[in-house]
């Protein structure tokens, strides 16, 4: 489709005004998550003061959108899609600059310049503030009461949830006493009046958050950068927003995703799943007021797991967890439905923001789904190493096969990056996917693994097929089944066999293969990417900065989350130089020049 026909199908879309806000042209743009970034003004973790030089980051390498993880407040794990709350900023990422007071204060702890963020630092910070609140005259902040009937819909319930959660001593709601965990209004109005100072403590953080962030998206906005921001499709058991509308979720299933090849078991996420017809009975006010606030800060929003609107995959809660995501079903289950069910609430979400959708539709996506973004002019995402022909080639797509109505990028906050990637994943099948598959037909995994597979290459759950396995022939021999019997194995062979060559090839590298991928590699894929049909490009800050080989050693360690684990690691990776560092290091203009001759600067 050219780009002419892309914008007038846009401008016949429902989402044409979202799209005349910020322009019908191709864009490049980069994923920093702010806590991995620190500056010589942060204390251990970035901060809302540290989003202004991201964006002068941007600026000078010819980006033009800034794509952050969820900034809700989060939990014990710090996992941003486990938030607290759908509406609440999380405090660790005020600006302690902002207050000359403490600035000759020291932490009682040293947080010192490593790896991963240590999250200890929360605690000391908010004390600080704390004793910021106890000092301020709030008698004539009217902008404070103000921010405190705009927000009523959602703020006094998440101050009263936070204090009752310390009262608690960080236990869920659904272990309080009863009188709180029920919310009995006697016991919920006396608790309010002993831990009034408390309560106000935690809406005053809120207003800090939000003018900082406001100042932020002015920064951005001067400089012509869009700020993309994520809107989690579920949130947290444990989250005020359950605490406070019980009616609008079903408690008795946890949301996940159903076994692919890339996760045997599947996936158990364990946060509750959406009563729908609860929240439409309200005419869906929680989710406009969801929206209403996240467009006070981002330009465009993107909407995790968009599939889960369509339908989710719902385990019962009281499943073993060690079955993962096996033994749900999809909710809806009437796959009748789940074209209407997905309309209806795309509709909702389109026709009361400004903000432009964009959606994460990756995974096994229905096509009922694929149809309605495409009909309602929101992008899915195009990730590359998934790009391909599955049915035919069984191979990658070249640039102008790309989806247009697309954000392409190489990697993202689940996955590895595209360094790790190459030398690990590119050529190989999950090796519990398989062994699982093995079991089922009564293969014995233990032999045709050694015949399949090169040892020496596979690593971190991953089997990489021999080169000697090189047509189906081979492959049926060595598990000793008629080609009927295994189309599955058949699939994952044809789709993931020799995927390194056939990417070699495509991008144009000459002389023999390397496992590991050099900055000249990347540097082909990442322009290759860049030069993609889709209307946007949105790469990691981590494969930008593999130009640089500024992440030493195993690419591998370099890992914002793993799906499904938990761990001290997870949501914690720091870049490895400073903000002020990268804003003078010399990949910046290569960078730059990669957008600029990508025509998307």
């Amino acid at each position: 489709m050219p780009e002419s026909n892309l914008q007038d199908l846009l401008s016949k879309s429902i989402s044409n005004t979202n799209w005349k806000n910020i322009g019908f042209k191709k864009r490049a743009g980069v994923l920093i998550p702010l806590f991995t970034v620190h500056s010589n003004n942060s204390y251990g973790v970035g901060d809302l003061g540290d989003l202004k030089l991201i964006i002068d980051w941007a600026k000078l390498t010819a980006n033009s959108i800034i794509q952050l993880l969820p900034m809700n407040e989060v939990g014990e794990l710090f996992c941003p899609y486990d938030a607290l709350s759908s509406f609440a900023l999380e405090p660790v990422y005020i600006c302690l600059k902002d207050f000359p007071e403490i600035s000759d204060k020291k932490f009682k702890s040293s947080f010192p310049d490593a790896n991963y963020v240590d999250y200890a630092l929360k605690t000391e910070k908010l004390q600080l503030l704390w004793e910021v609140y106890l000092e301020a005259d709030l008698t004539e902040a009217f902008d404070f009461e103000e921010f405190q009937q705009k927000n009523a819909y959602w703020l006094p319930d998440f101050a009263l949830f936070k204090v009752l959660k310390d009262h608690h001593q960080g236990k869920p709601w659904y272990e309080w006493e009863q009188s709180f965990k029920n919310r009995q209004p006697e016991a919920l109005r006396q608790f309010q009046q002993d831990n009034i100072e408390k309560i106000a403590f935690q809406m005053w953080l809120q207003w800090i958050l939000f003018k900082q962030f406001k100042e932020a998206s002015a920064h951005a906005a001067a400089n012509n950068i869009l700020i993309k921001g994520d809107l989690p499709v579920l949130v947290s058991r444990d989250s005020a927003d359950v605490w406070s509308h019980l009616e609008f979720f079903k408690l008795d299933f946890a949301a996940g995703a159903p076994p692919d090849m890339y996760a045997a078991l599947g996936q158990r996420w364990g946060m509750p799943t959406y009563n729908w017809e609860a929240i439409a009975r309200d005419n869906y006010r929680y989710i406009k007021e969801k929206l209403k606030y996240a467009q006070e800060f981002y330009n465009i929003l993107r909407i995790d797991h968009v599939v889960g609107i369509f339908r989710i995959w719902s385990i019962p809660y009281n499943d073993p967890q060690e079955n993962q995501g096996l033994n749900g079903v999809f909710d809806p289950l009437d796959e009748q439905l789940w074209d209407e069910h997905g309309h209806k609430i795309l509709s909702v979400l389109v026709q009361n923001t400004r903000m432009l959708l964009c959606a994460e539709d990756l995974g096994v996506i229905p096509k009922c789904c694929t149809d309605a973004l495409l009909e309602f002019g929101i992008c899915g995402n195009d990730v590359q190493r998934w790009v391909k022909d599955w049915n035919i080639r069984h191979d990658f797509l070249g640039p102008q096969e790309y989806r247009q109505l697309a954000v392409a990028m190489l990697s993202t906050h689940d996955t590895t990056n595209w360094k790790s990637w190459w030398q690990y994943e590119a050529g190989t099948v999950d090796q519990g996917l398989f062994m699982r598959k093995c079991n089922e037909r009564k293969i014995d995994f233990a032999r045709v693994s050694l015949k399949l597979f090169d040892m020496t290459l596979s690593f971190h759950g991953r089997l990489r097929w021999k080169k000697e396995i090189d047509c189906i022939d081979k492959l049926l021999l060595e598990l000793g089944k008629r080609r009927e019997e295994v189309g599955d194995f058949i699939e994952f062979y044809q789709n993931s066999f020799a995927e390194k060559e056939k990417l070699w090839k495509i991008l144009g590298c000459s002389g023999a293969m390397t496992e590991a991928a050099s900055e000249e590699l990347l540097a082909k894929v990442i322009q290759f990417i860049l030069d993609s049909r889709a209307i946007f490009c949105i790469n990691s800050i981590r494969d930008y900065l593999g130009l640089a080989d500024l992440f030493k050693g195993d690419p591998y360690q370099y890992r914002i989350n793993v799906p499904g684990t938990i761990s001290p690691k997870n949501w914690s990776l720091r870049l490895p130089l400073s903000l002020e560092e990268l804003l003078a290091h010399p990949v910046n203009q290569q960078i730059r020049k990669m957008v600029v001759d990508s025509g998307r600067d």
